[in-house]
């Protein structure tokens, strides 16, 4: 196994892959935690892709949407950018074999979702495109030349010279059972979300936001890692990590009601079913908590065509024992997205030499304080390309030999232990989730520093650097915006700004910008 590489991703979920294979004929080593294809949000994509491809719809409508979604907070440049290469990114998938859905005339068949003003979404295979995808990604990753495909391989953190700047990674051989340095002269995050530092979430459970402490310890610049987003409608069956309910449900007409059949959106917005998703889930939760439960129904809007509309969703309900063509599906608000992550530039430059970032792990600020529906897969691939030209096409430094980090050589290479992994996701799930207060949150806090105090292994280092920063994000921003609601603070400021966090090396010194 090499163990220096020019450009290294850490990451093979959508953003890595596409990172990769759009770099051609750069060599780049890929690294994964498990077999390509395990493990990784992107494959559980169920909503699809947006895009501003149909006869009616333009890159502007589409801008629209997605700077009206973001509650003041989404940069309009990287917004242009991101929806400009919405058509561009639908062809390029398409010439790597993706088959979205059409129409019986051969045209691209098209969805609409929460606050979009278009049907834009391009979907495969019903709720299958991030599965569909994913499939066409690592079979032509695998048959490219210029990647190497490197699976099993855990990153425990970055590595830096004595400039300052990123030169690879600390990483874990698992097969060999082995702590390895890989020196790079630059490396790309590609490591997704955080949804698995709550108890109840769409993610995978291994998704703690390890990338995201990665760059927060080398001295990255961390933007908004406050504004976490929770789906409105995961299936409330006991399952862990929660089966989502996908928001095209939604777009073809399923209602939310309670127990007593009524639909209840009209009560909390205009929009009603379709209102954006950060009221959406705090309707779905008021509801809940009133005792009157929250329900989605498809009878009439789907019906029959369920399993072939919806094949994951039923599958999901199946499982339960629930026929979503004649039941009502339980459903409650899960940790589903993160919004912030590691400032980038709009060429996914972060603020550390020699380090990139792209996908769910990055802040390019096309987001803002809550994601519109289906923006994520696009943002990875409009991204990923951009990163990949600026590589390509540019040289990079050649960095010095990285630093061997004494401090995190002496931690047990081990994910972090079962329980006081349960203790974090209840603490952020009581604390830090969809209802936030001063005192929830220093509760949070209080349990992370016990934590901190315990027995100490390197996943559960990197997952409490990450709860740590959704935390103190939240703590500072004393405003409810967008996916952050404060309970003490429920107004919106008029000025909208920007949480800004650069860390000390050590998670137990936070210091704030």
């Amino acid at each position: 196994m090499p163990t220096n590489s020019d450009i290294l991703i850490i990451g093979a979920g959508v953003a890595g892959l596409y990172t990769a294979l759009k770099l051609a004929p750069r060599p780049v080593t890929v690294v994964t935690a498990r077999p390509v294809g395990e493990g990784a949000s992107s494959p559980w994509a169920q909503g699809g892709m947006a895009a501003a491809v149909g006869p009616d719809d333009t890159p502007n409508l589409h801008f629209a949407d997605t700077v009206g979604a973001g509650a003041g907070l989404v940069d309009p440049d990287a917004a242009s950018v991101l929806v400009d290469g919405g058509p561009p990114a639908v062809e390029d998938l398409m010439a790597y074999g993706v088959e979205f859905d059409r129409n019986p005339d051969g045209t691209l068949k098209l969805g609409r979702e929460a606050a979009h003003c278009r049907n834009r979404i391009v979907h495969a295979t019903g709720d299958q495109a991030g599965a569909a995808i994913m499939e066409a990604l690592i079979r032509a990753a695998r048959a490219s030349e210029h990647i190497t495909l490197l699976e099993r391989i855990v990153i425990e953190d970055l590595l830096t010279d004595d400039n300052g700047s990123v030169a690879g990674a600390l990483a874990y051989n698992v097969a060999k059972a082995e702590r390895i340095m890989i020196a790079a002269d630059e490396t790309v995050l590609a490591t997704g979300g955080l949804g698995g530092l709550f108890a109840v979430t769409t993610n995978p459970v291994q998704a703690q936001g390890h990338g995201l402490a990665f760059a927060a310890r080398a001295g990255a610049l961390i933007c908004d890692p406050e504004f976490v987003q929770f789906h409105p409608t995961a299936l409330d069956i006991g399952f862990d990590p929660a089966p989502l309910a996908t928001e095209a449900l939604r777009g073809d007409g399923a209602v939310l009601v309670n127990a007593d059949g009524r639909a209840f959106m009209a009560d909390y917005h205009p929009k009603r079913d379709l209102a954006p998703r950060d009221i959406v889930a705090r309707a779905v939760e008021a509801e809940r908590a009133a005792g009157r439960g929250a329900f989605l129904d498809a009878r009439s809007a789907v019906g029959a065509k369920f399993p072939q509309s919806f094949p994951t969703v039923f599958a999901a309900c199946q499982k339960a024992n629930i026929d979503p063509r004649t039941e009502l599906m339980p459903v409650a608000p899960a940790a589903h997205y993160h919004m912030g992550g590691v400032a980038t530039d709009l060429d996914g430059r972060s603020s550390l030499e020699g380090l990139w970032a792209v996908g769910e792990v990055a802040s390019t600020g096309v987001h803002g304080a809550n994601r519109l529906a289906s923006n994520s897969l696009l943002e990875a691939v409009v991204f990923g390309k951009r990163i990949a030209d600026a590589l390509r096409d540019g040289e990079s430094s050649e960095r010095l030999k990285p630093n061997a980090p004494e401090d995190r050589l002496e931690l047990p290479s081990k994910p972090a232990p079962a329980d006081a992994m349960k203790r974090l996701r209840t603490a952020m799930s009581n604390g830090c989730a969809l209802l936030r207060s001063e005192e929830s949150l220093s509760n949070v806090l209080e349990v992370c520093d016990e934590l901190n105090g315990g027995v100490m292994t390197s996943g559960l280092r990197s997952s409490l650097v990450a709860a740590e920063l959704i935390v103190q994000g939240a703590l500072a921003r004393e405003e409810s915006r967008g996916g952050h609601f404060r309970t003490d603070f429920p107004e919106t400021n008029e000025d909208a700004y920007h949480t800004e966090i650069c860390t000390a090396i050590s998670p137990d010194d936070l210091e704030f910008a």
